[in-house]
């Protein structure tokens, strides 16, 4: 059988995370095992270009904490965000019995807009407007996390929600270079849910089944972006019993695709890594592709619905998709065992922005 773990780089592999992200102005890159305590990019050295005044990273960073959960007849997107010049509550409701999307995005001022600090000891992100209100209480020291929210909008109705997530895996925390000195960080991980959503009037509880990915997310991004990204989660069957599975797949602009990236899979307790993988959309654009080059990744996903954010004022463009559908094909660990997906749950993004 091929060794599939001879595919994946040592700098994959978890190393024991330094007190700060920012080492004297420089990005510390690599994959890290627990949370960091500081992430001082504010203070990095010309992570723009050296042309760019460093009093002015603000306006270059981009921060959020974001929550997908995956409910019997429902998933729930919830997002904070700060992109430097605005800030912006983001919530999108997908009901797999219609298949059809329901958003509320409303925009902030940056000022308005926490994002934590760290994702320990209580620390909390949040936003508020007249018609939305999202908080983050942060605790990934002992693996919690607490989330509340509510919006309403004459078109999409009411949406309120509560809930209280343990984690059941290991974390995802990735440095990436996108340039000598740009990084993009992302702890993503796997959750077990208490909780419930009301969306007009009807009550969607959380019970065994029910999983929740949670990913903070900072770095710059350049001038032109684009990533593609890859998600699903549940607890189906493996070896015998149900148990928590969830896998989390992205094509950025990492300056080096094989010694970093964010792919992996979650199992109980545990994870596998997986190698690059390139995204391929059809001319509908309703039907994604997603492989790698040594058949350990294998995935179609149809797309049943999307929350669409169109905007092209002058030299701004912002050409984002969020993406709900079903997922077909296989996925393989690094010892090789083949993990059957069809029929389950797909949600993805598709981004693109000049910014």
């Amino acid at each position: 059988m091929k060794d599939y773990g001879k595919l994946i780089s040592v700098k994959r592999q978890s190393v024991s995370t330094p007190n700060n992200l920012v080492d004297n102005g420089q990005a510390v890159f690599g994959t890290f095992d627990k949370e960091f305590e500081r992430m001082d990019l504010i203070s990095l050295k010309n992570p723009v270009s050296r042309l760019y005044p460093n009093f002015l990273n603000k306006l270059r960073l981009t921060l959020w904490e974001a929550t997908e959960v995956h409910l019997d007849n429902g998933v729930l997107l919830a997002v904070v965000c700060d992109m430097g010049i605005f800030g912006m509550t983001l919530n999108v409701f997908y009901d797999k019995r219609t298949k059809k999307v329901y958003s509320w995005s409303y925009n902030l001022a940056s000022s308005k807009t926490t994002i934590a600090p760290n994702l320990i000891n209580g620390s909390i992100a949040e936003a508020h407007t007249k018609n939305s209100s999202i908080q983050y209480i942060n605790h990934f020291e002992v693996g919690k996390c607490a989330l509340t929210g509510n919006s309403k909008s004459d078109k999409a109705g009411n949406l309120a929600y509560e809930f209280a997530l343990e984690r059941v895996s290991l974390p995802s925390i990735v440095s990436i270079p996108f340039g000598d000195n740009k990084p993009l960080y992302s702890q993503k991980d796997l959750f077990k849910v208490k909780g419930y959503v009301e969306f007009n009037g009807e009550r969607f509880e959380a019970n065994d089944t029910t999983t929740a990915i949670i990913d903070d997310h900072r770095g710059y991004y350049p001038y032109r972006q684009h990533y593609d990204w890859l998600t699903t989660m549940g607890r189906p069957e493996i070896g015998g019993k149900c148990q928590y599975f969830a896998f989390n797949l992205t094509r950025n602009q990492s300056i080096n695709q094989e010694e970093y990236n964010e792919n992996l899979i979650w199992f109980e307790g545990k994870t596998s890594l997986l190698p690059p993988v390139k995204f391929k959309h059809d001319e509908t654009g309703d039907v994604w592709t997603v492989k790698d080059e040594h058949d350990m990744v294998n995935i179609t996903y149809n797309i049943a619905d999307r929350f669409k954010m169109v905007v092209h004022p002058l030299v701004l463009r912002i050409d984002y998709f969020v993406t709900f559908g079903e997922i077909k094909g296989y996925i393989r660990d690094l010892a090789g065992k083949k993990y059957l997906l069809d029929g389950m749950m797909g949600i993805g993004e598709d981004k693109t922005l000049r910014f």
